[in-house]
């Protein structure tokens, strides 16, 4: 099964292009740049399907541009979840151990609690 998504036309297995979803308050029919993952009332169109769309009479269309400089993620987010990931894999440092003799609030009353030994 391939992983591409493809144009929502009957018969059309052409790889889809943009999305088209509709803002029916508006009386308006949206096509824009493919969405990031299918949904349910947005038909994914094809470049053929897309460039003769029409819409129901008194509709508007808006026909969005895609951001072409922003195809995928850049040089710096890769390198920012490579680090993420080595620093979820990093093992926990374990935390110092405080002996009695080093820790200086031994004895001390703090508040109403007292720190006691069996010294």
């Amino acid at each position: 099964m391939s992983l591409a998504r493809r144009c929502s036309r009957t018969a059309c297995g052409r790889a889809a292009v943009c999305t088209l979803t509709y803002v029916y308050a508006d009386q308006t029919a949206v096509l824009g740049p493919l969405a990031t993952y299918a949904e349910p009332h947005a038909y994914d169109l094809c470049d053929q399907h897309s460039e003769r769309l029409s819409a129901p009479r008194g509709w508007e269309v808006l026909r969005l541009a895609a951001d072409t400089s922003s195809r995928g993620p850049s040089g710096d987010d890769l390198l920012a979840l490579a680090d993420a990931v080595r620093e979820a894999a990093r093992p926990p440092e374990p935390a110092p151990t405080i002996h009695p003799a080093d820790d200086p609030s031994h004895g001390v009353k703090r508040g109403h609690l007292r720190v006691l030994t069996s010294d």
